[in-house]
């Protein structure tokens, strides 16, 4: 049965059409994703259907007494609000009594003996209104969404993170039990747990779904049904995100094939048409109407956006080890409000590692990263930072961005110019490989989408050479495009890389480690992504800890080990270079065996040069392990 619908749909953004005649139908019980590149028009879509914004032209139907909530992306909260009214505010008119009722319990809590008779009075007065409009009932429920949701009903919105006020918005829109709820973008600010227990929530609960997201994950798990805007028209994909992918690849080949004859056509009519003469001998003037109005519909046809044109230059090669941390602990505040960040933390980053940080919102995760790069002290143990560190950092929080600036200001300040992988190119076709069309070149950051932001941000980040890359958030507001051709640029970056992120398929397609929060200031290492750290989680404890050699115990200098012998430092000092020259070696036998060539001309060679890379991997393992193990040495000397 159908709950809402949308009828020749009719929207645009100046002079670029957002919906063009397009058509929805939402049925109940169903959990629709919306799908569509940055800047289609999806946020758009649906803050008309929930009301806040019209159609150009079109109608809008709702089912009579529909009960529908709308989470936008960025949810407007009232700062100076507490939780608990911005809450009730949602459920209609008993919103004014229910708050009116709590703020007056709170001063009766607080009141001398005086002025209590009086308070008494007007919340008796308060009660039997509440009473006669069935307000007890909307009351508990919102107490019970509160602390569904993990809030304080008592907290200021103001002093709330940005996955606080997520939350809020969401127990704001379910406490009125709404039988159609849309949300735009619902995983960003939530931290992993809370977006699993998004999940959950939502397959729990008795409502039909209309939701914008970039999470994979998320999709999968709750999608029955993918609609996708593309160039102003609404198709509908029936099942799954994996039978969506299927269908649409052979969607874009029948339209690729179809475009490229109706091509092929229209240049034969008009080579005719050019021949002058002959048409007008012909007299075919139902020819020339025809070739007429397939001008007209070549015009018309709205080309498929291209892709974003990714380019990443690592610049010189870093050291072997990028950063090593011993014994590292952080911690904020004194007292009671002490807390830990990081504690006893000990782990080793090598050339090349892709290191994911998981964790709660307010664990730490950006902390530790500056720790990590050197920017912050610890309070006790050490950080060493390795050698030629160029690092570039891309900021979930885009404080990079001046919004007075113009884009091409962002990429290249006082230079028309940047340089890629050593090729000059101009700024303003740079920009270009990132979407933005030379119209935009000079229009202010502040004029740009959050998904646009993003993009910039990561023109300006690709736009230097660097070969450590920090990426905090980097997939907010991504298309699916754009996040698969990131995750493939980030797969063949030779640099090293660490990565905050809660979109839990990037991570799992990304990283090689993870340091993983696990409370009170712990932190531990994980080989893999997200999958592998859920795998792993569940062995004991001790099996995952680093092994790291522990610091010695204040006055025990008699038992302390020698300092390296002459040999052991003079082979610690060759150790770098060794394994460079093996990784050369490595990466040059890797490209010869990826010739098919080789196998089928030279089978022997390529046997011994499959038999000299397992070599190598074994030795590398051994000498990073004697590296360690000597460094280790002399540190506890």
């Amino acid at each position: 049965m159908p709950l809402l619908t949308a009828k020749n749909a009719c929207l645009a953004y100046g002079h670029v059409p957002l919906l063009d005649h397009a058509e929805l139908q939402l049925d109940a019980g169903e959990r629709v994703a919306l799908i569509g590149r940055n800047g289609s028009g999806k946020s758009s879509l649906l803050a008309a259907l929930a009301g806040e914004r019209a159609l150009d032209d079109g109608e809008l139907w709702r089912a009579p007494a529909l009960k529908l909530a709308y989470v936008a992306q960025e949810p407007e909260l009232a700062p100076e609000q507490n939780v608990y009214d911005t809450v009730v505010s949602g459920l209609g008119e008993s919103t004014r009594l229910l708050a009116a009722y709590h703020a007056l319990s709170q001063q009766l809590a607080q009141a001398d003996s005086a002025a209590q008779p009086a308070l008494l009075e007007r919340l008796h007065d308060l009660q039997g209104r509440l009473e006669t409009l069935g307000g007890w009932s909307v009351a508990s429920q919102a107490e019970r969404v509160i602390a569904r949701f993990g809030l304080d009903a008592e907290g200021r919105v103001a002093t709330l993170s940005g996955g606080q006020k997520k939350r809020l918005a969401l127990a704001r829109a379910l406490v009125a039990e709404p039988q159609v709820l849309l949300l735009d973008e619902p995983t960003n600010h939530l931290d992993i747990a809370a977006i699993e227990w998004l999940e959950e929530l939502l397959l729990a609960a008795p409502l039909t779904l209309l939701f914008i997201t970039h999470d994979r994950r998320f999709l999968e798990k709750l999608a029955t049904r993918i609609v996708e805007l593309d160039r102003g028209r609404l198709t509908s994909f029936p099942g799954n995100f994996a039978a969506y992918r299927q269908r649409k690849e052979s969607l874009l080949a029948e339209e690729a094939q179809l475009n490229a004859k109706f091509d092929k056509f229209l240049a034969q009519e008009e080579v005719w048409i050019r021949k002058g003469v002959e048409a007008r001998r012909t007299r075919n003037e139902g020819r020339v109407r025809r070739l007429e109005r397939l001008r007209v519909e070549r015009a018309a046809r709205r080309e498929r956006a291209g892709q974003v044109r990714l380019a990443l230059d690592a610049g010189e090669k870093s050291g072997q080890l990028v950063a090593e941390l011993s014994h590292v602990c952080k911690a904020y505040g004194e007292g009671a409000e002490r807390r830990v960040i990081v504690q006893d933390l000990s782990c080793r980053i090598l050339r090349g590692d892709r290191v994911g940080l998981i964790g709660p919102n307010g664990a730490g995760k950006t902390t530790l990263l500056k720790l990590i790069l050197g920017e912050l002290k610890p309070d006790s143990g050490t950080v060493r930072q390795g050698t030629r560190l160029a690092t570039a950092y891309f900021d979930q929080f885009r404080a990079q961005l001046d919004g007075e600036a113009s884009l091409a200001d962002v990429i290249s300040p006082g230079s028309d110019y940047v340089e890629i992988n050593g090729e000059r190119k101009h700024v303003t076709a740079y920009l270009e490989d990132f979407l933005f069309p030379p119209s935009r070149a000079r229009a202010p950051v502040k004029s740009l989408s959050g998904g646009e932001k993003n993009r910039l941000l990561l023109a300006r980040l690709f736009a230097r050479p660097a070969n450590v890359l920090v990426l905090d958030e980097p997939t907010n507001d991504l298309d699916m495009e754009t996040l698969e051709l990131l995750e493939s640029l980030l797969q063949d970056y030779t640099g090293t890389l660490f990565l905050v992120s809660h979109d839990r398929a990037f991570l799992d397609n990304v990283v090689t480690q993870t340091l993983v929060a696990e409370g009170g200031g712990l932190w531990r290492e994980y080989v893999g992504g997200y999958e592998d750290w859920l795998r792993q989680r569940t062995a004991p404890i001790a099996a995952n800890r680093p092994a790291v050699a522990a610091a010695p115990a204040p006055g025990r200098a008699a038992n302390r080990p020698a300092k390296l012998s002459y040999k052991d430092a003079r082979e610690l000092e060759q150790l770098p270079a060794r394994i460079d020259a093996l990784e050369t070696e490595q990466r040059d036998i890797t490209e010869r065996l990826q010739d098919p060539a080789l196998h089928v001309a030279q089978a022997d060679e390529a046997a011994r040069l499959a038999a000299r890379l397992d070599a190598i991997e074994a030795e590398l393992l051994q000498l990073l392990e004697r590296w360690e193990a000597l460094e280790a040495h002399g540190r506890n000397a």
